[in-house]
């Protein structure tokens, strides 16, 4: 059996397709996005259309060790957290988070949804920190690990 691949998504099926996630550690976290890559097929990059509302932040301040990111301001305006520095970005505006990567998070503080591409590579294993809650994760294809920077003594096979 064979299963039918689009390899063209149209606007009004990308608005309908939008949903919500809010990331667990982060109360003011609420991202409105479609996955476009996953609806044409795409395996191994990740594209994704992404609405902040006002008030609203993406996830969770985070670094990458695996996966590299990129992020596009389409409209609205926010503010971009990378590497313990704010910095305000607009329409047009472009960042790239090459791995290892520098920690990094989006804001909105202002009134108009924030609206950007971001994407990046797909790979098995991607490890992310979380600096600031002192946790790392570990995603495998099947599951999700998480360890406190604390639990380290534990995961180092020489027993520092």
């Amino acid at each position: 059996m064979t299963t039918e691949t689009n390899y063209l998504i149209r606007a009004q099926e990308i608005t309908q397709k939008e949903s919500h996630f809010s990331h667990p550690w982060n109360p003011k976290s609420l991202v409105n996005a479609t996955y476009l890559s996953r609806l044409v097929g795409l395996k191994r990059s990740g594209v994704n259309l992404v609405r902040i509302p006002s008030g609203k932040e993406s996830f969770v301040y985070h670094s990458h060790q695996n996966e590299e990111e990129w992020i596009y301001i389409i409209s609205g305006k926010g503010i971009a957290e990378i590497d313990g520095k704010e910095h305000e970005v607009d329409e047009g505006d472009f960042m790239g988070f090459p791995t290892p990567g520098v920690a990094h998070h989006m804001k909105n503080p202002f009134e108009e949804d924030l609206v950007y591409l971001v994407g990046g590579e797909r790979v098995d294993v991607e490890v992310a920190d979380f600096p600031r809650l002192e946790k790392k994760m570990i995603r495998y294809p099947d599951k999700i690990e998480v360890y406190n920077y604390s639990d380290r003594k534990g995961m180092d096979p020489a027993g520092k």
